[in-house]
C-alpha cells in the first residue's frame, strides 16, 4: 500500500496521541523515492518546563531520535539559573533525560539508536545556546 503525503500526515492527526513536529520528506535516490520521517515529540502533560518544548522540538528533527517524550515533573532542592537537560539513565529504546530549571525537574524520555557520548554531545549543543 503506497500513501501520499497527505494521507500519511492525516494518519499522524488521526492517531490517538498528540504529535507535535513530524516531518514528513520524500527523497529521490536513483529514481526510488524514500520516505524519511524524522523524529516525533509527543506531548502527554499540559504542562512542562518554560523553554522546554521548542528545544525539544529541535532534538526531535535530528533523523537519528525516534521520539521524545516529556514526563513527570518535580521539585528539587538545588536551583538551576537556565534550563539545562542531563543524561540520566539508559531505557530499553534509548536515554531519560533530566530537564532542569530553577527548583523544577523534568523527566524527558528520549528514544533513539544513538550512543550515550553523542547523545550527550547533542544535548550539550542545546544547553550551550
Amino acid at each position: 500500500m503506497i500513501l501520499n503525503i497527505t494521507e500519511l500526515q492525516n494518519l499522524f492527526i488521526n492517531s490517538k496521541l498528540k504529535l507535535i513536529s513530524h516531518e514528513i520528506n520524500l527523497v529521490n535516490y536513483n529514481k526510488i523515492q524514500i520516505l524519511i520521517i524524522l523524529g516525533r515529540l509527543v506531548l502527554n502533560h499540559s504542562s512542562n518546563i518554560e523553554g522546554l518544548i521548542p528545544i525539544l522540538k529541535n532534538l526531535a528533527l535530528n533523523i537519528n531520535i525516534r521520539s521524545v517524550t516529556p514526563a513527570i515533573i518535580s521539585r528539587v532542592k538545588g536551583r538551576s539559573s537556565k534550563l539545562n537537560i542531563r543524561l540520566s539513565v539508559k531505557t530499553i529504546s534509548g536515554y531519560k533525560a533530566i530537564a532542569r530549571k530553577g527548583k523544577t525537574a523534568q523527566e524527558v524520555f528520549i528514544s533513539t539508536d544513538l550512543s550515550k557520548d553523542e547523545l550527550k554531545s547533542l544535548l550539550d549543543e542545546y544547553n550551550r545556546s
